[in-house]
């Protein structure tokens, strides 16, 4: 994976659907689980986690890619809880160099199609930053370790 672009999703080595990924920023981590990920509500073409969580990130680099050569604004989900959903909101004012920074919402996580979100992620209502999860990186650079690190979670299976 490219070292260069501190953002990863990961699976912790304890299986459960409970406190088992970990989304680090920077150096924020912050611990939250897969149980909306394999809940059966979401028809999915894979059983398996690390395949739920590479067709989320594939979501991820659909959005990333959209923003290449145009400045504009993608939000990618990382945690779907009842109440509320955490996002990476991804801006660039000229479609190469971009911020990443994560933050909440109030959109409750039962709202929220992980496996087909594009539709709630045009705009994400109420979002509030995470002041200390910040990045700033190149668009291929961030495209290139969204692609290693979905590559890595379909390899982990159940």
């Amino acid at each position: 994976m490219p070292t260069d672009v501190a953002l990863s999703l990961d699976r912790l080595t304890a299986p459960s659907s409970y406190d088992d990924l970990m989304l680090t920023i920077g150096t924020f981590q912050h611990i939250c689980d897969s149980s909306y990920l394999s809940i059966d509500l979401y028809p999915t073409d894979t059983a398996d986690l690390g395949g739920a969580l590479a067709r989320l990130l594939e979501q991820w680099s659909t959005q990333v890619d959209g923003l290449r050569g145009v400045s504009g604004t993608a939000y990618l989900p990382y945690d779907f809880s009842d109440q509320c959903t955490a996002w990476l909101r991804v801006s660039s004012a000229d479609g190469h160099a971009i911020e990443v920074q994560a933050g909440w919402s109030t959109i409750p996580g039962w709202n929220v199609n992980p496996f087909d979100y594009i539709a709630e992620a045009r705009e994400v209502p109420g979002f509030k930053p995470l002041p200390e999860a910040r990045i700033t990186c190149l668009l291929d650079d961030l495209a290139a370790r969204i692609n290693a690190n979905r590559i890595t979670l379909a390899s982990t299976g159940n």
